[in-house]
């Protein structure tokens, strides 16, 4: 089966559609972990008009997305961009948890869930941020 799929990876049509769609499916279940960690419900916010949830979920898919082209540049098989994009979720998870650790002044959930945008801003920059960093130790 690995070989089957390898095969058909050497195509470079079939290659795009195959690490595009592992990445949406990727972004769908690391989305619903975020969704599952914060006080709040994402999209139902962002339906409401909440920009600082909208800024805040813009820069976790941002995040998760680049991420994944580092991995998916970093490596051949899509076995390991998987893991590698997986396992840098994880580390964007954390950052997020020590985020809300570190700033003892205000509950980030909480500013965010009322619409504060300086918070959201800062959010949506931490994700974008340490993505990159998360995305340059990907190694081969």
């Amino acid at each position: 089966m690995g070989t089957e799929i390898d095969k058909l990876l050497d195509n470079p049509y079939a290659a795009t559609l195959a690490f595009v769609s592992v990445t949406v499916l990727s972004l769908i279940v690391f989305l619903s972990c975020f969704e599952l960690v914060t006080k709040y419900k994402c999209w139902g916010e962002i339906k409401k008009g909440n920009m600082a949830v909208a800024m805040a979920t813009g820069g976790k898919i941002f995040g998760i997305c680049n991420i994944f082209r580092f991995s998916i540049e970093s490596n051949d098989s899509i076995y390991h961009s998987l893991l590698w994009g997986a396992f840098g979720f994880i580390i964007l998870l954390v950052a997020y948890f020590l985020f809300e650790f570190l700033t003892p002044v205000f509950r980030i959930d909480e500013e965010i869930e009322k619409d504060n945008r300086a918070v959201g801003f800062i959010a949506m920059i931490i994700s974008v941020s340490l993505s990159y960093v998360i995305g340059a130790t990907i190694i081969v």
